[in-house]
């Protein structure tokens, strides 16, 4: 399944009351959204129709999450759908999660964009030429496994270089915060990169179109309106009984 395929279905099986968008560049992806949405990026080139409730902002994601208010747009400053698809180095998209994880809740879903590189040139930290470029994200995905295990990362089989959807965020957590300087000085290593066989080979992905037929985002879209306190365990049993609970299961 191709990635603005899998994005446009979940769109319509989670049903977000809100959608945050980082990365906008030409605004493919921007466009999926009908409800109220917050979108940045520096240099966006929007060249698609978009339909909805929109606040769109030039700047980096660094500079947004620095603002007193950032989602002041939202009547809740909650979201309930994130994508995350800006600089395609690992310390920013980890960075960028850390940020927009404060604003989650329990039923808020966070998809990361360029997961599983298909080679070790579109892994290149320094990009080279005009093709695919995933750059290391793919370093987020064992960091988030190691270091949040409350959290469900499932890597999926989409095209053209894979995503990853983050379930359960907790806006109480400070683990990544306390280890993310380190976790920079391990990210940042010379070209090439040494990609692990399981992004190259998706070894560990789901099916796209095994989780978007799965029974839980009705579950999702009851519980998510629930205090968290009272929310999390009933939608992490909803993933559990769907099967969803091993990461990367297929």
């Amino acid at each position: 399944m191709h990635l603005r395929e899998f994005l446009q279905e979940l769109h319509d099986v989670l049903q977000p009351r809100t959608y945050f968008e980082i990365g906008v560049r030409r605004g493919h992806s921007l466009r999926l959204s009908r409800a109220p949405a917050v979108a940045v990026d520096p240099a966006y080139e929007i060249r698609s129709e978009v339909r909805c409730d929109l606040h769109l902002v030039r700047a980096t994601s660094d500079e947004f999450f620095a603002r007193p208010h950032p989602f002041a747009h939202f009547d809740q400053p909650y979201i309930d759908l994130a994508f995350i698809d800006g600089m395609h180095l690992a310390e920013f998209a980890l960075r960028d999660f850390m940020n927009t994880e404060r604003f989650c809740h329990a039923g808020s879903v966070v998809v990361f964009d360029d997961m599983l590189p298909r080679d070790e040139i579109e892994t290149r930290r320094n990009r080279t030429d005009a093709g695919a470029w995933a750059g290391d994200v793919y370093k987020v995905v064992d960091t988030l496994r190691a270091l949040r295990p409350d959290l469900l990362t499932l890597e999926l089989d989409t095209t053209p270089t894979g995503t990853l959807m983050v379930l359960l965020p907790d806006p109480r957590s400070h683990t990544l915060n306390a280890a993310y300087d380190q976790l920079v000085q391990e990210y940042v290593t010379p070209d090439p990169q040494q990609v692990p066989d399981w992004a190259t080979t998706r070894s560990r992905a789901m099916s796209a179109e095994r989780l978007l037929g799965s029974p839980v985002w009705a579950e999702v879209r009851r519980r998510r309106r629930l205090p968290d306190a009272a929310a999390r365990p009933v939608i992490r049993s909803a993933y559990e009984n769907a099967g969803l609970s091993t990461p990367g299961a297929s």
